[in-house]
């Protein structure tokens, strides 16, 4: 069973990670099933966030009783101590537990250090003193707040966008962090559902023995998959190297993520599933993203009020207007009938 060490946290645990933001959209019965279903098979690393509606309810309940088995991590995107304080507490009372294992910052826009006005690394120091968290983290999607992140020996781990699709930059974050001692998470190692091979995921990251996964997950199905990677997990192959190959040369460059943090559009624009739409076509079954829901949410485009707030806030830095009025394009011709 292949196994990862977060740095000088010591906690090691299975190379397979449990995101929990996509329990939010299942009900308390399914998700403490597949939580239950995820920890009887040897995944005891599950990360969650205060962001994230019930999630952290859900783990809470399903979790009570074997606390000590498991590591849970969450966040907090305060931007005051106050804030920060208020957060922790809630957190506690809704993961039924006295402490945190994993305490990070949620993609602040700024890395939080001592002494810059806001209490907030104050405010995380005093938490892990007083034992209700056991080691500090941050996330992010900014490679510069994630590099100063590491450069500044603050933290014990971080959380960020990585799979196949690296650039060099995000490779020399990963090796920054090994040699900082930093435990390194990954999320979106499927790059938000755009990489559809999950044992070449899987395979790259295992090149990482720092690095630890963490699959978003909200069907059992894909539950099962990443349990059967437990026992047999998959190495790197002459095929799946190909498949890679393929994935690099389609999907390096200007793409969404997924991430969400455009949201919300003023326009009321789904722009992280609409700025997607011609890759998720192509990489996943069509037949979903053709309705007439679908087309009516890819209509919406049109309203677009080009105010500019979507690309101000996302991380990637892509000129989301320009990307939607692409898809949109696409989306069309594909409906009056060209092959795809």
């Amino acid at each position: 069973m292949a196994e990862v060490t977060l740095g000088r946290t010591m906690i090691t645990v299975n190379k397979n990670g449990f995101g929990a933001l996509p329990v939010q959209r299942v009900s308390v019965e399914e998700a403490g099933r597949l939580l239950k279903k995820a920890f009887d098979h040897g995944i005891t690393f599950f990360d969650t966030a205060r962001a994230y509606s019930d999630s952290e309810e859900k783990l809470g309940l399903a979790f009570e009783g074997i606390r000590e088995k498991i590591f849970i991590a969450t966040k907090t995107a305060a931007k005051t101590a106050e804030e920060f304080r208020r957060d922790l507490e809630e957190s506690l009372r809704l993961l039924k537990t006295d402490y945190i294992d994993l305490y990070q910052f949620h993609n602040p826009a700024v890395c939080p250090k001592p002494g810059d006005g806001s209490g907030l690394y104050e405010a995380m120091l005093e938490a892990r003193e007083n034992g209700t968290i056991r080691h500090i983290g941050i996330t992010n999607h900014r490679l510069n707040v994630a590099a100063e992140a590491v450069a500044s020996g603050l933290y014990e781990t971080l959380q960020f966008p990585f799979s196949y699709l690296a650039s060099e930059k995000e490779l020399e974050l990963v090796e920054a962090c090994r040699k900082a001692d930093m435990g390194f998470i990954a999320m979106k190692a499927l790059s938000g559902g755009l990489i559809t091979n999950s044992a070449a995921a899987y395979a790259y990251l295992a090149k990482f023995d720092h690095v630890l996964p963490i699959w978003g997950i909200q069907r059992e199905n894909e539950l099962d998959e990443f349990l059967s990677y437990i026992g047999n997990p998959p190495v790197m192959t002459a095929e799946l190297e190909a498949v890679i190959e393929h994935d690099r040369k389609e999907l390096l460059g200007e793409f969404c993520r997924g991430c969400g943090y455009c949201m919300p559009c003023p326009a009321e624009i789904e722009i992280n599933t609409c700025a997607r739409m011609s890759l998720l076509i192509r990489r996943s079954p069509s037949a979903g993203h053709l309705t007439e829901a679908s087309q009516n949410m890819m209509m919406k485009i049109k309203d677009c009020l080009h105010c500019g707030q979507c690309s101000s806030k996302c991380p990637y830095g892509l000129d989301t207007p320009s990307l939607l009025e692409r898809n949109l394009k696409d989306y069309e011709e594909i409906l009056g009938g060209k092959a795809y």
